[in-house]
């Protein structure tokens, strides 16, 4: 009789010791489970406003990280870049220079790079278009070359002027890189012309841009 409770007490704490290993065996499933899950991709990062082209005579200021596009658009880009998916910093200076950066995170590495295409597209016929939406004016557009960073990167200058009207002028640079599925566009301008365009630095702050997306 003894023995036959004794038995039964054993096949008891077995099988309790058996469901204890089992919980833990699940639970460390679970958490290695947890631990090998698809985190959110982060979200890509913008420059600072010491990373932006020197201004001789003021400092750069810089606004919030804000979701969407800019409330004005971008010069040459209006029509490209999509709402979703896209968020944007404003750059200025106390005087007449101003910068703002665009950057989508798109579903896709293939859509990310037909995107970039497309910007690049919409700035090499940004002078044309212009010209043919203003007639009278005059705008020039400088390929500044490929950037070796990421995925890369390409720079451009625009120069607009309406010498029939106001005679102003403006000089837009753009900077057009990916990394991975995040398009990046740097866009800076001035009253003047492109003789006046911080050209080499501008390279420098485009490689900055796409350096740091995830960085």
């Amino acid at each position: 009789m003894h023995i036959h409770q004794r038995a039964i007490r054993t096949a008891a704490v077995s099988t309790a010791v058996a469901a204890i290993a089992l919980g833990l065996a699940a639970t460390g499933s679970a958490k290695a489970s947890a631990d090998t899950s698809p985190r959110p991709a982060a979200a890509p990062a913008f420059l600072a406003p010491d990373e932006l082209p020197p201004h001789p005579s003021s400092p750069w200021h810089a606004g919030e990280v804000t979701a969407g596009l800019p409330e004005f658009g971008v010069f040459c880009l209006d029509e490209v870049l999509p709402a979703e998916g896209t968020s944007h910093r404003q750059f200025w200076t106390e005087m007449d220079t101003s910068a703002r950066q665009v950057s989508v995170r798109s579903a896709t590495v293939k859509g990310a790079r037909a995107l970039a295409t497309e910007a690049e597209e919409s700035v090499r016929a940004c002078a044309a278009a212009y010209e043919e939406r203003y007639p009278g004016s005059e705008a020039e557009l400088v390929d500044y070359g490929r950037v070796d960073v990421q995925e890369g990167a390409h720079v451009y200058g625009v120069d607009t002027a309406d010498p029939e009207g106001s005679g102003a002028s403006d000089v837009h640079l753009f900077g057009v890189g990916r990394d991975g599925r995040t398009v990046t566009v740097v866009d800076w301008g001035q009253l003047g012309d492109l003789s006046h365009a911080p050209v080499d630095a501008f390279r420098t702050t485009t490689r900055t841009a796409v350096e740091e997306l995830y960085g």
